[in-house]
């Protein structure tokens, strides 16, 4: 139900966006590479068991992958993506329990294709912008490493949906050259919808998800028509 909302809205947007604007006499296409950080948190209800002083911190990883953009109307555009992403959570005992059992790290490595309305504004050469779509991905890898921080191992045992879908919504600016294409920066926040782990009746979650934050560079070329 979620998704179907979701996608509902990104394309009422869409659709709003293009009847709005003009449409640009030459269309503009642009393919490039883009890469940065990323800081992900795991999203737990209901709370782990045990867990009263345990600290969950963001998880440091890396993403980046490929960008298609295309602009057929002033200031309105789409731009798709196929990327890499690190995801996950750490989990440490606050410092001030003599208990401590160390600490504990999962992350999760995904392959994920958003699919964004691209909304631009500005001069022909510095242009910010807007992003905002829905992504789905699916995770290819796990890893953890640490000690295991409570007797409660709901969240700890091997994901039972790699598959993911969300929403990514940015926030960042470029810079246009007439030779040596476009350089971009970009603040990102993705919200994952699809649970870790099974969220039936009889399972330990109601919901189990990611939530990201991401700063990303990225050089793009114009596609010129002849």
């Amino acid at each position: 139900m979620r998704a179907r909302y979701a996608i509902l809205l990104f394309w009422v947007l869409y659709a709003s966006c293009l009847y709005s604007q003009t449409r640009l006499d030459t269309p503009e296409m642009y393919i490039g590479i883009h890469g940065g950080a990323t800081a992900s948190a795991g999203m737990f209800s209901p709370k782990i068991n045990g867990a009263d002083n345990i600290i969950q911190s963001a998880l440091i990883g890396g993403n980046g992958g490929a960008v298609f953009r295309y602009y057929g109307h002033k200031y309105c555009g789409l731009q798709a993506e196929l990327n890499y992403m690190q995801r996950g959570w750490q989990e440490k005992y606050d410092a001030t329990d003599t208990t401590s059992a160390g600490s504990y790290t999962r992350r999760l490595h995904y392959i994920e294709l958003p699919f964004l309305m691209h909304i631009y504004f500005g001069s022909e050469s510095v242009r910010g912008y807007l992003n905002l779509g829905p992504e789905i991905g699916y995770c290819l890898k796990e890893q953890w490493s640490g000690t295991k921080q409570t007797t409660q191992t709901a969240q700890y045992g091997k994901l039972d949906n790699p598959f993911d879908w969300g929403i990514a919504a940015g926030a960042g600016m470029y810079v246009r050259t007439k030779k040596a294409g476009a350089f971009q920066l970009e603040l990102r926040f993705d919200f994952s919808f699809g649970d870790y782990f099974s969220n039936r009746k009889t399972a330990y979650f109601s919901s189990s998800h990611a939530m990201d934050l991401s700063l990303n560079i990225g050089y793009l070329w114009e596609i010129k028509s002849k």
